[in-house]
């Protein structure tokens, strides 16, 4: 009797399950992408009540202490100010030091913060380094340079170490009302914890020049704030400027007689900063709006609740009506209409089986949480922020700009005066909230999403639908590489071997996915190279952003012809009698796994860039196959997938996803060819790692989406 032979050991049942889902590929990578949208369009039904999580912060817990008198001298203050902006002789220099004789004769610790524009200049490493000094533009003149004045009010129960910040951006050249506004309402607050005793954090009022833009100058002082200078304005140079030099010299404050010095003075680590401004636009609604902006950049967030310590206080204690962002695009949107609908209809159904399950919302609801969520998935996808509050972010400071627009007319003194103490009194419940923190916001949400000012979306939600929309990647490249090698190793069984051969034919075949990879690093290559392209063109003098933007399109594509040429690949290595051996699945396999790293990094940098770039990508490299097989085909299934692939290969060109997307969000009428090369420069600016991903994830996956196009001899 023949010896049996041994039993093989079945596979582990995850191994079966990962067998199985990698052999149905294609119904799993259908599947998960829909259940993915599917999980997108949920999250506003999802969404849950915002809640303050630190217990110190105690919001409301006090009467406002901010009397008429306060606010008095604050009107006063702001019809001073508007006055000396009449004047236009000197009045550059005039605003920022009438706003530190106030803040001095309030009892503050004052001095000024000279700062210059930096040029807006790329840096090969600028991405990899921290904050630092820029280069001051060429040609500077005396008028070029802002002035910050800053004051200082030190926390008599405090030790000096912990600083709470008030940011009041202002342009000196000429102020507007909104802009003194804010300065008023800062002044209010001023005021009054100058004198008060619960005191614990000092307080620092920053009254920004913003002549070069917001961020130019809060940037420009938290920069030096975090950093040792030494010197003052009398550093600048007193032959060219001598006249700043004089009028900002140190001199007697004419209420104290105290010296107001430029040396630059600092408070403790910064536990919250607010940025406080008025709109100059009346708003429309019934009561004054409050408008908060927290995006900064890389989709950065502050704590969740600081802006939930803002909300409450403005609703339940100063009756003002919070908004966030939202596209209002959207409101008209049938679909969305359609989907609020069945989503309500579903949650109706589901309190009748059981009345605990809080499943859908109203139909406005829904629209209008889907208006925001789509606002802020936009904004945080932009990588840049919405407001100077951006600055503190890359200090790890959280902070929100808060713009309250008034419903009153500006000659109306009476609703000023009534404006002024309801913006004061909710500044100073956030100063007061803050200042009950034993340590730093830690308590609540960093990664979120807002649905409205009081319903937000936490990660352990939105990112589920981003994990179901890349899930289908690995299985699909799993997918492609076996079938890719199986017919190699099948094409190899039905030829006859020759002894004479050096090497094993079956195992050479069994590399063949190299030459797949080495097409894929040169082309990750010339994205290393496209990214460092602007380092030259932002040297080219007077070039309009529509002019460098053509100029990246030529050198990119040149250079990629020049790598084909060093590197010596090919951009058609498979001929039409070859197209069975499937050469393209290889490269398509390894183009898949890229993606997939690529998007999973980014979405722990900004998730909003991550899930929109899967929107674009996922759909892109599963649908690419050689356009040459739906040519032959000629079905109607074929030529509908031939359709397909050139729509998402025109739509995912990083320049033309940008136009659409910013077009479909803020309206096609005010897009322009030249935004994307604007939008690249901001990215510069602010360091944000959306630039990396859209230069060396996305634009690498769509290159070679269209190289698995275009295969044919």
């Amino acid at each position: 009797m023949a010896e049996s032979e041994p039993l093989k050991p079945k596979p582990r049942p995850i191994v079966r399950i990962g067998i199985f889902l990698i052999s149905h590929s294609l119904l799993f990578s259908v599947v998960c992408c829909a259940a993915g949208v599917v999980a997108l369009l949920l999250l506003p039904v999802l969404a849950k009540n915002t809640y303050i999580s630190e217990n110190a912060l105690m919001p409301g817990s006090a009467h406002p202490m901010l009397s008429s008198q306060d606010v008095s001298e604050a009107n006063k203050f702001v019809q001073d100010i508007t006055i000396l902006n009449l004047k236009s002789t000197g009045a550059s220099i005039g605003i920022p030091g009438m706003v530190a004789q106030h803040m001095e004769g309030l009892g503050a610790e004052v001095s000024y913060h000279k700062f210059h524009p930096e040029l807006n200049k790329f840096h090969p490493l600028h991405f990899f380094s921290g904050p630092d000094h820029g280069k001051i533009q060429e040609n500077w003149t005396c008028s070029s340079y802002g002035i910050n004045a800053v004051g200082i009010i030190r926390a008599p129960r405090g030790d000096g170490k912990e600083a709470i910040v008030l940011v009041t951006p202002y342009n000196s050249l000429k102020i507007s009302l909104g802009e003194a506004l804010s300065l008023g309402i800062a002044s209010s607050v001023f005021s009054l914890l100058t004198r008060v005793t619960w005191l614990a954090k000092d307080i620092i009022w920053l009254a920004a020049d913003t002549q070069h833009g917001e961020y130019a100058a809060v940037d420009a002082w938290l920069r030096d704030y975090h950093t040792p200078i030494f010197g003052g304005l009398e550093t600048l140079n007193p032959e060219t400027c001598q006249e700043i030099s004089n009028s900002y010299e140190l001199k007697n404050s004419p209420v104290t007689g105290a010296d107001i010095s430029d040396v630059f003075r600092r408070g403790g680590t910064m536990a919250a900063a607010l940025v406080i401004k008025v709109s100059d636009r009346s708003s429309e609604a019934e009561r004054d709006t409050l408008s908060i902006y927290a995006e900064a950049s890389n989709g950065q967030m502050p704590n969740l609740d600081l802006i939930n310590v803002v909300n409450y206080l403005a609703v339940h204690g100063q009756g003002l009506r919070v908004k966030v962002e939202k596209l209002w695009s959207l409101h008209d949107s049938m679909l969305l209409k359609v989907l609020g609908q069945i989503f309500e209809s579903i949650g109706k159904v589901a309190r009748k089986l059981n009345p605990e399950w809080k499943f859908g919302v109203p139909v406005a609801d829904y629209i209008e949480g889907t208006a925001t969520l789509a606002s802020s998935l936009y904004r945080q996808a932009l990588g840049v922020p919405t407001g100077s509050h951006g600055a503190f972010r890359d200090y790890q400071v959280d902070a929100i700009t808060l713009e309250i627009s008034p419903t009153f007319s500006p000659y109306n003194k009476g609703r000023k005066t009534e404006f002024l103490l309801r913006g004061g009194r909710l500044v100073e419940g956030v100063v007061r909230s803050v200042n009950n923190l034993l340590e730093k916001f830690h308590q609540s949400f960093f990664l979120y999403l807002l649905t409205s000012a009081n319903k937000f979306v936490s990660v352990g939600v939105y990112m589920i639908a981003f994990a179901l929309l890349v899930a289908p990647l690995p299985l699909v490249a799993a997918s492609l590489y076996s079938d890719g090698t199986k017919q190699d190793f099948s094409s190899e069984k039905d030829k006859p071997t020759s002894s004479s051969a050096p090497v094993d034919a079956v195992s050479f075949k069994s590399w063949k996915w190299l030459h797949a990879a080495k097409t894929v690093f040169v082309v990750y290559i010339w994205s290393a190279i496209v990214t460092l392209l602007p380092y030259i063109i932002s040297q080219v003098p007077d070039c309009t952003p529509t002019h460098s933007l053509i100029i990246w399109i030529l050198l990119s594509v040149f250079s990629l012809l020049f790598l084909r040429s060093i590197l010596g690949f090919s951009f058609s290595f498979i001929s039409v009698s070859q197209l069975q051996d499937k050469e393209w699945a290889l490269l398509k396999s390894v183009t898949i796994s890229g993606a997939f790293v690529g998007l999973c990094l980014m979405s722990i940098i900004n998730f909003a860039t991550a899930e929109i770039g899967a929107l674009l990508i996922v759909p892109m490299c599963l649908m690419a196959t050689p356009l040459i097989f739906d040519v032959k085909d000629w079905s109607l299934r074929s030529l509908t997938r031939a359709a397909c692939n050139l729509l998402l290969t025109f739509v995912g060109f990083p320049p033309t996803a940008y136009i659409v997307t910013k077009g479909l969000f803020e309206g096609f009428g005010s897009v322009n060819v030249g935004d994307f090369w604007n939008w690249a420069e901001s990215l510069w600016m602010w360091t944000s790692a959306t630039y990396l991903y859209v230069c060396m994830v996305h634009l690498p996956c769509w290159a070679l989406c269209v190289y698995i196009l275009l295969h044919h001899h």
